[in-house]
């Protein structure tokens, strides 16, 4: 099978096409630099990582790496659903990028898109280990985004909860060409060499993941404005009690996937049907006491809801809109991937 396959090869040389290896420059492990933060990540009571201020404004490898971190971080956020794990992917990156002769490099942006694919792959691979024995249902980290994101209408769906469930189902491989290509545009000849494979491999890798995902995302996506619509009738019904209100917006195939990783309750399995994912939904409140409010919020670019019980977020809760109806409900209540709901991510595919 696919993921049976042979790692990526090493890093390549630093010319993207031809060229000898490039010259290395070699240090002790302990002198190894700290990847740069960008200024709006870095607060120096919470962040201990170096403040950019204190990198040379003339070393080009930093400069570099800063020009396209966001980009790299949302490369390997969606290849992983994890931020956690996108942040170290960035620091394995950067320590590589810290040793690469510049002047071998004629494109920094594919040269760093490159070691950060390979980096987030092998990752990817021992990430899927891990989840074959999660607790219930594995859902992507959500992330509170900014407008930008949102009007970005091809990244938003990429992005979304709903999108990034479905490529749980992808071999490693295949999630990694299927990012690399449908959502950045990444030539087949730059993907196979970030993976280690022909462009012919590749190519089929990009058509059978494409047919995997298009057979389980919507065909008629809802516009923004019907999101939206949807989203305050759920949450005004859910904050009232309205069951009735609450059946009216789901979509009689509507599913329920909830994410509690073993910390919180949640179904152990998805929850497929109106009438079911109703119950389900009045039994937890119950057990909540009915006191959960929502606050709306843009999560991975799409309508989304916070949820709190008084001033405890009990979790977040991403949505999956067609034809004015809710058909797919992702709720993350697991608290290890709450940390990134308070303030914004920057993420772009460019």
């Amino acid at each position: 099978m696919d993921d049976q396959a042979t790692d990526p090869p090493a890093d390549p040389p630093a010319d993207a096409s031809v060229g000898p290896p490039t010259d290395r420059r070699s240090g002790p492990p302990t002198d190894r630099p700290v990847a740069p933060a960008t200024d709006r990540r870095h607060d120096p009571e919470t962040d201990p990582r170096p403040d950019p201020a204190s990198y040379p404004a003339t070393d080009p490898a930093t400069e570099a790496f800063l020009a396209h971190r966001d980009l790299l971080f949302t490369v390997a956020y969606e290849m992983l659903g994890s931020a956690a794990d996108a942040e170290d992917v960035l620091q394995e990156a950067w320590l590589r990028w810290a040793k690469v002769d510049l002047a071998q490099v004629r494109d920094p942006r594919a040269y760093l898109v490159r070691i950060t694919t390979r980096q987030a792959l092998n990752r990817l691979r021992a990430l899927k280990r891990r989840k074959e024995s999660y607790l219930g249902p594995w859902l992507p980290e959500p992330l509170l985004t900014a407008p930008d994101v949102a009007e970005d209408v091809e990244l938003s769906e990429n992005l979304s909860l709903a999108l990034m469930f479905i490529l749980e189902t992808l071999s490693p491989t295949e999630r990694a060409v299927f990012v690399l290509r449908e959502v950045f545009e990444i030539d087949y000849e730059d993907i196979a060499a970030a993976i280690g494979r022909s462009p012919a491999a590749v190519r089929q890798l990009a058509y059978r993941a494409r047919l995997h995902v298009d057979a389980r995302r919507p065909r008629t996506p809802a516009s923004p404005e019907e999101a939206w619509a949807a989203l305050d009738s759920f949450r005004s019904a859910l904050e009232t009690g309205d069951l009735q209100g609450l059946l009216d917006v789901l979509a009689p195939e509507v599913v329920f996937v909830s994410d509690g990783g073993g910390l919180r309750l949640a179904a152990l399995r998805p929850v497929v049907g109106a009438d079911k994912v109703l119950r389900y939904m009045a039994g937890s409140l119950d057990k909540a006491g009915g006191v959960l409010t929502g606050e709306t919020t843009t999560v991975n670019g799409n309508p989304g809801l916070i949820l709190r019980q008084g001033d405890v977020i009990d979790g977040v809760l991403a949505f999956r809109v067609e034809n004015a109806r809710v058909t797919g409900l992702y709720y993350v209540r697991n608290p290890e991937k709450l940390t990134r709901v308070e303030s914004e991510t920057a993420l772009t595919s460019r």
